[in-house]
């Protein structure tokens, strides 16, 4: 690989270290928080990133899970959690920089 291309972002073209691409994709990124009933009664909060703009997921689930003190996983592009988490999960996008605007909570 030639020298120049090292640590540059394809879809900024900017260092790596310099890179705005996931915070430009927050600000696009539409959510919608929702409880869904599952076998035998049980709630799970799903967090649902309609316009997928790249974040990274898992990454986004481990620390919710972590926030929640509770199970989850990632599936497509949504993050499940176990329980009725809607508002801790509300905070927890508030704090790692999502806006409020483009977040609903059904």
């Amino acid at each position: 690989m030639p020298k120049s291309l090292i640590g540059i972002c394809p879809k900024c073209s900017l260092p790596t270290e310099l890179c705005v691409c996931e915070s430009l994709a927050q600000e696009e990124q539409k959510i919608t928080i929702y409880v869904d009933k599952r076998k035998w009664g049980k709630a799970m909060s799903v967090i649902n990133f309609a316009n997928f703009g790249g974040a990274n997921l898992k990454k986004i689930a481990k620390k919710a899970k972590g926030y929640c003190a509770s199970g989850g996983t990632v599936k497509g592009h949504t993050i499940e959690v176990q329980g009725d988490h809607r508002q801790k999960l509300l905070k927890f996008l508030l704090n790692i920089g999502y806006s409020e605007e483009n977040i609903e909570i059904i």
